[in-house]
């Protein structure tokens, strides 16, 4: 892995008070899930309904599901405890580990056999960049500066595979969201791009972007799938149970929403390949969060 009537949790709380609520609240009445603003927030919210219903019922008690404005703010939710689950993407959980330790991911979203998904890189399909190497030069559009598949990877991609550092060789353009890298590319504001490969078919399946308009230049490696995360200082036995809403969860519309057949059990380890990558990259995981 979206804002009417799910979109009303305090996540711009005082840092104080929700410190506060995050050390009393090991076992609270209602639980505020939080999901990554990676494409437009009312398809998220609209596709995040049935998950709350199954949640609601699996846990008995009240779920508030609630959609950030950008990465940043759903890692510092996270940090002072304004949340207590969260879908993060593979990075941008590196970055609210780094912050808050004792978060922990639990589940991970598998997708054909496999809890790993790719980033691509796509063109305009008339414009200028036909391989890698012809990004030199020229702008390339970029989601959030945290996203995964919409940042670090794709430009460790190009990095490993041609050389080319952005900023250096290329102007790097975030414009924030999956869909809007795919919509500035389709109309040739940036040549090129980099999203999530599930989020650019979905997109193309829901015709928000036309595939004669687009080419594929390149493909990231497998990347570790995006884990849910809750906070480490819930009761025991709540924090199983939601483990256990994930990672039986057999609704194949549901899943799909997500764009995930299933989740499987996850730790932190499993994203140690991130923090390699952003080292390559000479990212600082403290300055970046």
């Amino acid at each position: 892995m979206n804002r009417r009537s799910l979109l009303a949790a305090p996540l711009l709380l005082p840092a104080l008070a929700a410190t506060q609520a995050h050390a009393q609240a090991q076992n609270p009445t209602r639980l505020r899930m939080a999901l990554l603003p990676d494409e437009n927030a009312s398809t998220i919210i609209q596709n995040a309904q049935p998950l709350r219903t199954h949640l609601m019922q699996a846990l008995g008690r009240d779920v508030q599901v609630v959609v950030t404005t950008d990465y940043s703010s759903m890692i510092e939710a996270m940090r002072f405890g304004r949340i207590e689950i969260a879908y993060f993407g593979p990075f941008s959980y590196v970055l609210a580990k780094s912050r808050a330790e004792g978060i922990e991911p639990f589940a991970v979203g598998v997708e054909r056999g496999s809890p790993t998904y790719r980033s691509i890189i796509i063109a305009t399909a008339d414009g200028p960049v036909k391989k890698l190497e012809d990004v030199r030069g020229h702008p390339m559009a970029f989601g959030d500066q945290a996203s995964t598949s919409s940042h670090l990877v794709p430009r460790a991609t190009i990095l490993r595979r041609t050389g080319l550092v952005g900023e250096r060789d290329f102007r790097v353009v975030h414009v924030g969201t999956h869909d809007a890298v795919a919509r500035t590319v389709q109309s040739g504001r940036a040549p090129v791009g980099a999203l999530s490969e599930l989020i650019f078919h979905s997109l193309l399946a829901r015709n928000v972007i036309q595939r004669e308009r687009l080419v594929d230049v390149a493909f990231s490696d497998p990347i570790p799938n995006y884990p849910m995360v809750m906070q480490g200082n819930l009761a025991p036995e709540l924090k199983q149970a939601i483990r256990n809403a994930f990672l039986n969860l057999r609704d194949g519309e549901l899943l799909r929403n997500f764009r995930v057949e299933g989740f499987a059990a996850t730790d932190d380890a499993a994203y140690d390949v991130l923090r390699e990558t952003a080292r390559i990259l000479n990212l600082d995981l403290g300055r970046m969060s």
